[in-house]
């Protein structure tokens, strides 16, 4: 924007001076040019006296002195044809002075200045003088250049003037587009200093009361996420209690390991919805390789209960990506979770864990009926559940600098392949 501000000024600068500067140049010219002619006229008519009164000799000597300090050539044609000073012809100008008039001509040496003087009584005489180019454009030159030089100076002002002011203008625009970029990176706390003209200063005004109110509606939401998962506490004692007080064993710290595992996950939740971190994505990393290995472990009670058969192929840790371990923990649940949703008792699924191409691949493979034709959304399902989980993983995948992929299994069932990427530094 600078520049353009600055090639708009120097364009109107050198436009306006054009305008200005070239009638002047040929003003100088045309004063220069009557100056050298005046002054010719004058030093010619100063012959005037003497050759209207004076014998050929004396014309002779005052017309060759004045021509030596004139530096111009002098001639004086007398009526009977004799030529005093300069030997020229006689030219067309001569010729009419000599019927009395004077003039001033245009010729290929110069300018001709002829003067008819009457009063001899043999007739009427005629002065000549020619004024070389070379007087008529004395000083023109370098009158041209300091114009152009004060053009040129001229035009550099208004450029240094003209980038001032975009200064002005740009500066605090830059700083909108930069608090912007912050405020998209999750900086809440960015803001505007206002400056510049008043319509930027009221920008910067609506920008800063928008991030102000963006931080109280993410902190009303974020309260009113650990505040319903903080109510989820009282059912879960409730079923910890029950849980405790079963009479098989077995039972007992089965229940009691899944309701660990759904506090946590609540804990989990109310620590990410109140203490997120202000930085750029607000996500840490963790080790891949022990985070499935412990959610499948969790899942193959289930799966043994309803006859499933679990082939679990873990790369050697650690597998370290950057994703934290409640998130990635949450996205297997959701994938196993849809395995257990949407295929029939005693259908197999595979889980496998490896690296590929520097990042880090979960493949969640089963053999049941297949996905729904459709696009998956949040919060639609064609299976008859909340269309979250495939969401939930999905989101895992992106802040892990990865994706989710879905497709059909070659025998049938469904390929849920998961890409995370490594943490990042």
């Amino acid at each position: 924007m600078r520049a353009r501000l600055a090639l708009l000024a120097a364009a109107v600068g050198v436009l306006v001076l054009t305008a200005f500067l070239v009638p002047l140049a040929l003003l100088v010219r045309t004063v220069a040019a009557d100056r050298a002619t005046v002054r010719a006229t004058a030093e010619t008519q100063s012959l005037v006296p003497v050759v209207g009164t004076a014998d050929p000799q004396t014309v002779r000597l005052t017309v060759e002195q004045l021509a030596a300090e004139s530096g111009r050539p002098i001639s004086v044609f007398l009526p009977d044809g004799t030529v005093l000073g300069a030997p020229v012809p006689r030219t067309p100008a001569v010729a009419l002075a000599a019927r009395g008039q004077s003039l001033t001509a245009e010729s290929a040496d110069g300018r001709e200045v002829v003067i008819a003087v009457q009063g001899r009584p043999d007739g009427t005489a005629v002065i000549r003088t020619v004024v070389p180019r070379s007087q008529l454009t004395a000083g023109v030159t370098r009158a041209w250049l300091v114009l152009a030089l004060l053009g040129v100076l001229l035009v550099l002002v208004g450029l240094v003037v003209a980038d001032r002011l975009a200064r002005t203008l740009v500066r605090p625009i830059t700083e909108l587009s930069a608090v912007s970029h912050r405020l998209a990176s999750a900086e809440l706390d960015a803001r505007v200093t206002p400056a510049g003209p008043a319509e930027l200063r009221e920008v910067a005004g609506a920008l800063n009361h928008l991030a102000g109110r963006i931080q109280v509606l993410l902190r009303e939401e974020r309260e009113q996420v650990a505040d319903l998962s903080h109510r989820l506490r009282t059912p879960l004692t409730v079923l910890r209690l029950e849980a405790e007080s079963l009479r098989d064993p077995d039972d007992a710290a089965r229940l009691t390991t899944a309701v660990d595992g759904l506090e946590r996950a609540v804990t989990g939740l109310i620590r990410q919805a109140r203490w997120r971190s202000s930085t750029r994505d607000g996500r840490g990393g963790c080790d891949a390789a022990a985070v499935v290995g412990e959610r499948v472990a969790f899942w193959s009670v289930l799966a043994e209960d309803t006859g499933r058969t679990v082939t679990l192929d873990l790369a050697p840790g650690p597998l370290p990506v950057g994703v934290a371990d409640d998130e990635l923990a949450a996205a297997v649940d959701a994938l196993l979770g849809n395995v257990f949703a949407h295929t029939p008792d005693g259908t197999p699924f595979t889980v496998r864990l490896a690296r590929d191409a520097g990042q880090v691949a979960l493949t969640v493979a089963d053999s049941g009926p297949g996905m729904p034709a459709g696009p998956v959304r949040r919060g639609a399902s064609r299976a008859g559940s909340t269309g979250l989980g495939l969401d939930i993983a999905d989101r895992a995948a992106r802040a892990g600098g990865g994706r989710l992929e879905l497709r059909g299994g070659p025998d049938g069932g469904t390929v849920a392949l998961l890409r995370l990427g490594p943490p990042q530094p």
